[in-house]
């Protein structure tokens, strides 16, 4: 079994003393893909930068205290790849891969465009680059699983107020329709929808601080594994963890019949 998690931290050192260090032991997994250190090496401690049994890799933002993204692996990849070789998106720590002979490892963290609209432009370069990158990738002769906070929740059925968010980064039409493609036309699955089609509020990943959203359940499915056919046919279980509050997203947890 391989197992990885995905969980976007809103701040690893938040994160750290709320717990998501204990309960990573636990788990047993392969790999961790994090997302949103808001760190930097100098923040980091020896428990972050490497957890007991696991080797840690991360491609962090020039920007302090913003963004960043990380893997934890049990085992020492072949290579290393930070970033997507574009200066402007690389600045802002969104991207790492871990290679080994058969299979990559990704974390990503897209943009999000609620700020303002300066920020959700930067967001459609992100998409229009990246898009370009998963075609490739799909290429690449190796299995891939990609982990990430997208910040676009697919469907209807991936949010509970779709209505309301239809105008709103995060669930435009345009945002939607590039990520149909992804699906359609490179070949890309959405390992738990895979697993779960008809899953609705049990499948959510992130509340709002506001109000009372997560008590509420008024959340979106935003963070996904994604991978190549392959190795997504060999998905076996997903599940979301709620039972402890690390950031106001949930882990995903997903485990492969593959080695």
């Amino acid at each position: 079994m391989l197992r990885v998690i995905s969980a976007n931290l809103n701040g690893i050192r938040s994160a750290t003393q709320k717990g998501f260090l204990e309960w990573l032991p636990g788990l047993q997994a392969d790999f961790v893909c994090l997302q949103e250190l808001k760190a930097q090496a100098p923040n980091m401690s020896a428990e972050m930068l490497n957890p007991d049994g696991f080797h840690g890799y991360f491609h962090y933002a020039e920007k302090k205290g913003y963004s960043g993204v990380g893997i934890y692996a049990r085992q020492k990849p072949l290579q290393v790849i930070e970033g997507l070789g574009i200066e402007s998106i690389d600045a802002e720590g969104r991207y790492i891969e871990l290679v080994y002979d058969t299979l990559s490892v990704i974390s990503v963290y897209l943009p999000s465009g609620s700020s303002g609209d300066h920020r959700q432009d930067m967001k459609f370069v992100f998409m229009e680059h990246f898009f370009h990158h998963l075609q490739a990738l799909a290429a690449c002769g190796r299995q891939v699983i990609l982990c990430g906070d997208w910040n676009i929740a697919h469907k209807e059925i991936d949010l509970k107020n779709w209505k309301g968010n239809l105008k709103n980064s995060g669930f435009l039409p345009e945002e939607r329709a590039w990520l149909t493609r992804v699906f359609n036309e490179l070949g890309w699955v959405d390992v738990y929808r895979h697993l779960y089609p008809d899953a609705t509020g049990e499948a959510y990943t992130w509340w709002s601080n506001r109000g009372q959203a997560r008590a509420n359940n008024v959340g979106w499915r935003i963070d996904y594994q994604i991978a190549t056919p392959g190795i997504a046919a060999t998905a076996r279980e997903a599940f979301i963890y709620k039972e402890q509050r690390f950031s106001d997203h949930a882990p995903l947890i997903i485990d492969y019949d593959a080695r």
